[in-house]
Formats: structure tokens, C-alpha cells, sequence
């Protein structure tokens, strides 16, 4: 066991064995060691950017970055292999996966097998398994708010993120980029464009650390929260060297409207079922996306 690092459940007892080497351990402990201080200081920015809308300050595009909203000259990186066409599979370690244990590390050894074309199942007489060019894989690592108490480094929980993204990116970013594709990301959840910084410096320490060249990974961000809609510009700033765009994400979008707005008493939303994509605030939301991701 690497010095530091504990694995506080004995679960899927052979995935760990597999996952957990010491090597991968290692590299895990360096992201928590490198980044888990910004982590917690972005996270103290959300509670204190909360107190500011509850007591009623307004939210706007961020004054201090005019100058990259007004620049027209920048650009994000071009499509990497296999994303010039999204015909995409999400793996999702967040919304729609159940965090135990079991399931993230059976998660991971699950993708492991699947870019290796070593998975199949059999059931009911029933064979299933890869075709033989199967949608390209994008993983969508848990949010930066979430921890993965199962694993401690220096007696604190490591971030969800940088677990989920740490063990898949350690175990197959050359063995994607050697079949033609890469290390490809969804990011949910941000709600500030210094969030995006930091995992743009994940990406680049992580790159670094394996030796495999920048720019190699690609992340969709997804928009999902209200402070993220009036930055998009600049998380895709942030990200521009990495970056496969930004997209929707409905449901979440209207709970952080709810709850960043829950001061405000001219903000109460009716059943869910009237907040369609047509109404005013969230057809200015996509059309706000679809502009910038266009300019």
C-alpha cells in the first residue's frame, strides 16, 4: 500500500486488487496532494457566492473577464479522433450510476475490459458483447462538491473527481489514444470558470505524469447550473486546449435555479411540468449555449 493512502471497504475485493496497484495509487495520491487545497477553496467561493444572491445581489457576466467575452480571436482546440462525429457512449460514474463502492470500482474495471474489446455477458441463453466499432467512449466523472469516502489520502477523503477520472485515465488514456480514440470527459456540475481552470490543470499534470502529450484529452462541459450559464465563454476559456464544447443539462439547471434563487421571491417556478424548454429563461439559456459554442 502506498504511503498515505487507505481503502476503508473490502467490496468487490478483486477489482480492487486489479484497480488499486501501487502505481495507480500513487497517482491518485499526487492528484489529491497537487489539487485538493484549490478544491476546497473553490468549494468555500460556492458558499460564499450563495450568501451573495441570497442577500440579494444580482447574477451577471463576470466583470473581471470582459476582455475575453469581447476577444474575438481566440479559439478552442479541434476535434480529436473519433469526435468529429458525436457518436458517443456516456459512462456515467454520477446522476445515474448509485455511488457505492462496488459500483465505481466495478465501473472502472468494466470500461478497462471494454476498450480492450475483453467484455461479454450471458444470460437467459443470451450472448451479448462489442460490435466491432462501437461508439466512442466519453466518462462523466462525479461533480467537484462530491467525495469518495472510501478512499482517504493523508487522512482526507479524496475528491469523487479526481478518483473517477484518476483511475480511468491511469489505467487507459494510451491504450485509448493506441486504438484511435483518447481520453474523453463530460464535466458536471461547475458553477465558475476557476472550476474549469483547475480541471484544465488536472489535464495538464495528468498528461505530464504519464508522459503523453497535451492536449490529448477532450471534455465536454455540461451547463447545469446558473452561475455556469452567465460564464460560459470562459470555461471554455479555461478549457480551450482540451475542450469538445459545452452542453445542456435541463433537470439540474432548473434545481440550481431553484436553489440559488430560493431568496428571491419573484423566482418561484411553477410544476416542473410548465418549465419546458420553450419557456423564456431556459430557451435564452440554450440559445446563449448554441452562440457562444458557434463563436
Amino acid at each position: 500500500m502506498v504511503q498515505g493512502v487507505k481503502i476503508h471497504s473490502k467490496v468487490a475485493a478483486q477489482a480492487q486488487a486489479e484497480l488499486f496497484t501501487d502505481e495507480a495509487l500513487k497517482f491518485l495520491a499526487a492528484l489529491h496532494r497537487t489539487f485538493e487545497a484549490t478544491r476546497q477553496s473553490l468549494l468555500v467561493a460556492r458558499e460564499d457566492a450563495q450568501r451573495r444572491f441570497d442577500s440579494g445581489v444580482p447574477l451577471d457576466f463576470p466583470p473581471e473577464t470582459a476582455h475575453i467575452r469581447a476577444e474575438p480571436s481566440w479559439h478552442c482546440a479541434p476535434p480529436a479522433p473519433g469526435l468529429e462525429d458525436r457518436r458517443t457512449f456516456m459512462a456515467d460514474f454520477e446522476d445515474s450510476s448509485s455511488p457505492t463502492f462496488a459500483n465505481m470500482v466495478n465501473g472502472q474495471i468494466n470500461l478497462r475490459d471494454a476498450i480492450r474489446r475483453q467484455i461479454d455477458f450471458e444470460t437467459g441463453g443470451k450472448k451479448y458483447k462489442l460490435s466491432e466499432n462501437p461508439a466512442v467512449l466519453i466518462v462523466r466523472p462525479r461533480g467537484w462538491h462530491l467525495d469518495e469516502p472510501r478512499v482517504s489520502i493523508d487522512n482526507q477523503p479524496v475528491s469523487g473527481s479526481l478518483f473517477d477520472f484518476g483511475l480511468y485515465f491511469f489505467h487507459n488514456a494510451k491504450e485509448l489514444v493506441k486504438r484511435g480514440s483518447g481520453p474523453y470527459f463530460y464535466l458536471p456540475k461547475m458553477e465558475h470558470y476557476l472550476e474549469a481552470r483547475l480541471w484544465n490543470d488536472v489535464f495538464v499534470f495528468s498528461q505530464s505524469y504519464i508522459g503523453m502529450p497535451h492536449n490529448t484529452i477532450r471534455a465536454t462541459v455540461l451547463i447545469e447550473t446558473l452561475p455556469a450559464a452567465f460564464q460560459m465563454e470562459e470555461i471554455l476559456f479555461e478549457l480551450r486546449n482540451h475542450s469538445s464544447g459545452l452542453n445542456c443539462g435541463r433537470w439540474d439547471y432548473i434545481f440550481s435555479f431553484i436553489k440559488k434563487r430560493r431568496a428571491d421571491r419573484s423566482a418561484v417556478l411553477p410544476d416542473r411540468k410548465d418549465v419546458t424548454m420553450t419557456v423564456p429563461f431556459m430557451d435564452a439559456y440554450v440559445r446563449l449555449l448554441i452562440q457562444t459554442c458557434h463563436r
